[in-house]
């Protein structure tokens, strides 16, 4: 078992590696230059010559790169080119609160995930299997960016029940965990937990219509196990497939979360992204896209880890 984590470990290395490099390259292959949102239309050669200087833009890309990635394992992420504050600080706040989202939205999309699939799969091939189906590919059918603003316009233009925007009362940015501020999750977590809803579902359904036509499902009713002792062995068997889909799915929220947090006003790093994107702030996007890809990277490794101490096969092949 040490073996196989202190492996795992090893060839995450090379891997986060190859995701700094490639977030730097393509965040400088976009057009335009990032300094054009802070420079007056009339600056002189001399003011734009400093500004490159300070901001390490007078420097090769390999000597930008190298520069890059030391202070970023020292923690410095760089300045804002926009706001002139810490990237660090700006993205460690904006991930606090995707990921305080993306972890409502997924454990509500593997909730309901599991149970239709679980439900499907129990009874395959029926109205209940066709029903459950229908939903899961209308969960990954479906833009999530379109089925929010109609949520907005239901439960909050029109029913007047839930807040529109924003992460609390007022617009604050501080977060609680009291009704008043769940209030303002409801709708961004439910269009988010649609997507992954429907993948679960799906995953699991395939997962239990498999492992009940194995040999042992019929030997365990042969030999008297009650309908909950095999749903039981099924659940064991079907776990880590179904973990590692949603671990999956919490990294792709992370990443993919732009169109929602914008359509939403919730302060997070699809909306950070969205506004670096649109102000050409290089360093804010280099930082916000390195974390988001070393998250995803540390959440693949995990559960990797959970799912050899769930299934022990898995560590020894």
């Amino acid at each position: 078992m040490f073996a196989y984590l202190l492996r795992r470990i090893l060839y995450t290395l090379p891997i986060m590696g190859g995701v700094a490099l490639v977030c730097f390259a393509l965040v400088h292959l976009a057009p335009g230059d990032p300094l054009v949102s802070v420079l007056p239309p009339d600056a002189s050669a001399e003011l734009q010559q400093q500004l490159r200087t300070l901001y390490g833009f007078d420097r090769s890309l390999p000597e930008q790169f190298v520069s890059w990635v030391w202070r970023a394992l020292h923690g410095d992420l760089g300045t804002s080119i926009a706001s002139n504050r810490p990237v660090t600080s700006e993205v460690m706040t904006a991930v606090v609160n995707t990921l305080r989202l993306a972890v409502v939205a997924t454990l509500i999309g593997f909730f309901f995930g599991c149970l239709f699939g679980f439900v499907a799969g129990y009874f395959r091939n029926s109205w209940v299997d066709r029903s459950a189906s229908l939903l899961s590919v209308l969960g990954v059918s479906v833009p999530h960016y379109w089925l929010g603003m109609v949520l907005v316009i239901i439960f909050a233009a029109q029913l007047n029940w839930l807040p529109a925007t924003g992460a609390g009362p007022g617009g604050s940015d501080e977060w609680a965990w009291n009704w008043e501020h769940i209030k303002h999750m409801l709708l961004p977590a439910i269009t988010m937990s649609v997507i992954p809803m429907g993948i679960v579902a799906r995953t699991v359904r395939a997962l239990v219509a498999e492992i009940l036509a194995q040999e042992f499902v019929v030997g365990l009713r042969a030999k008297g196990l009650t309908h909950f002792g095999v749903f039981r062995h099924v659940v064991k068997n079907a776990a880590p497939t179904a973990l590692a889909v949603m671990g999956l799915q919490l990294g792709y929220l992370l990443g993919g979360s732009i169109l929602i947090e914008t359509v939403f006003a919730w302060p997070g790093t699809g909306f950070l992204l969205n506004s670096a994107i649109f102000q050409r702030d290089l360093p804010l996007l280099q930082g916000t896209i390195l974390v988001l890809a070393m998250f995803f990277v540390v959440l693949n490794v995990v559960v990797d880890i959970v799912q050899s101490l769930l299934d022990p096969r898995i560590a020894r092949s």
